[in-house]
Order: C-alpha cells, then sequence, then structure tokens
C-alpha cells in the first residue's frame, strides 16, 4: 500500500469487520465461532475508536464493542446491512432548487429522511418533502445512489437514493422540529453552510432543467479490497487467462 489509510479507510476497516462479525454471531451456534466473532468485535471498536479520535472525537472501544454485542439478533434479522436513506431534489417552474435547513446543525440540504418500512424508496420521498417543507411534489425518477461513507459525509454504513421531483403544491412551512428553514434557491445562490455542494449541486440543476443524466452511482473500486487475490492474480497473468484458469478448475 503506497498511501498511509487515511480516517476513511479506518471507518469503512471498522464498519466491515464489526458488521461481519455481528452476522457471524446472528447465526453461528458454534461457541468456539462465537468467541472469534467477538475478538474481532473488539478490534473493530478498537479501529473505530481511533477513526474517531482522527475526526476529534472521543470514543470508548470497550462501550463500542459492547453496544455493538448487544445489538446482534439471530438468523435472518441479524445480517447486519446498510441503513437507507432518500434524499429528494426538488424543482419549482422557476428551476429552483428546495433546501432545508437543518434545525441541530444549521445546514442546508435537499430534503432527506430514512426510508421507513411499508413505504416504497418514491413514496417516502413524498412524504419527507411534505413533513419537511410542506411542499407537494411528484417523483420524476431516481438520479443517484450513493455510499454516504465512501464521500464522507456519514460515519456510519448507509446507502441514499437521491430522487429528482417536480413542485405540485403546497406551501413552504419546516418542519417545527427538524428544520429551523426552508426556501426555494436559484443555481449560483445556494446559501452559506450548504452541505458540499460542489458533490452534487451541478446535477442537481441539470436534472432540474431536464437534461438527461445518467444515474449517479459509486462505481466498483479496484481492487475492492487491497490485497484482493483476484485483482493480483489478473495484474499477474492477465484477465483472459485467469478466467481459462478458473474455468479449468471448474471443470
Amino acid at each position: 500500500m503506497s498511501d498511509l489509510p487515511n480516517q476513511l479507510d479506518l471507518l469503512r476497516w471498522a464498519e466491515a469487520l464489526a458488521g461481519s462479525a455481528r452476522t457471524g454471531l446472528g447465526f453461528t451456534e458454534n461457541l468456539y465461532e462465537q468467541e472469534r466473532y467477538e475478538e474481532i468485535l473488539k478490534v473493530a471498536a478498537e479501529i473505530r475508536s481511533q477513526a474517531d479520535a482522527l475526526g476529534g472525537k472521543n470514543v470508548d472501544a470497550e462501550v463500542l464493542a459492547d453496544e455493538w454485542l448487544k445489538s446482534v439478533g439471530k438468523g435472518v434479522p441479524g445480517y447486519v446491512t446498510p441503513k437507507i436513506t432518500v434524499g429528494a431534489v426538488v424543482g419549482n417552474d422557476k428551476n429552483e432548487l428546495l433546501l432545508v435547513q437543518r434545525a441541530d446543525s444549521l445546514v442546508w440540504l435537499y430534503p432527506t429522511g430514512w426510508a421507513d418500512v411499508g413505504y416504497s424508496a418514491s413514496e417516502v420521498v413524498v412524504k419527507e418533502v411534505k413533513e419537511e417543507t410542506g411542499i407537494d411534489c411528484e417523483v420524476i425518477r431516481p438520479i443517484a445512489i450513493l455510499d454516504g461513507m465512501r464521500l464522507g459525509f456519514t460515519g456510519i454504513p448507509l446507502y441514499s437514493l437521491v430522487f429528482h421531483c417536480q413542485m405540485t403544491g403546497g406551501e413552504l412551512k419546516p418542519h417545527p422540529l427538524e428544520c429551523a428553514d426552508v426556501g426555494f434557491f436559484a443555481e449560483g445562490e445556494l446559501p452559506e453552510k450548504t452541505a458540499v455542494p460542489e458533490q452534487w449541486a451541478d446535477e442537481a440543476f441539470a436534472a432540474i432543467r431536464g437534461e438527461e443524466l445518467a444515474v449517479r452511482f459509486d462505481r466498483p473500486r479496484d481492487p475492492i479490497w487491497i490485497g484482493d487475490e483476484d485483482s493480483a492474480l489478473t495484474e499477474t497473468i492477465g484477465s483472459e487467462n485467469l478466467s481459462s484458469l478458473v474455468e479449468d478448475v471448474e471443470n
């Protein structure tokens, strides 16, 4: 590895290890395996603690490992997966973008929310926009599927499904608990403390203008994990030779 690991690397390693260990604990009945998975959880908690320290947070690794252990479920409910959120890029007839100012951080961003059980992703979008802003909207299409940890805007495993929407009615009214303010903003006139607009604003306004956009998503890393054996073999003997080798082994 040419570069030293950064905070995002440590977060990813910690959460991947913790997720695998908790999933293993959810499915195994073997005492030896349970003990090994619990040890892995402790290692993952140490890594996570160091990652958080790089961000100025003080997290007790022992407490974190205990919290992870208590969260273990049995069988399929115990299979650890990323959380899901939805986001709404809502435009009006002036091609302005709807933003909300979060009450806790005072940061501005398009409406977002957790994917609630019992709703499709697009239904949650309509519900969240109405609850947070008072605006009614029509969902047009998905425009992004984002890995929150990979992009660095969340410290937990999370996928964000972002949809382009069009305002159909309603009046601006911020949620009394979640939002400090709401409003429509023109391109180039986003408020101060807008969350990393360089990562999404151009695509958002392009969608609002009706431009054709491919769905944005995070391309697979190559290799997905440093030291991945398949990638190392591919570099050594070439992809065509590797495919032939695999076929020979399978046959």
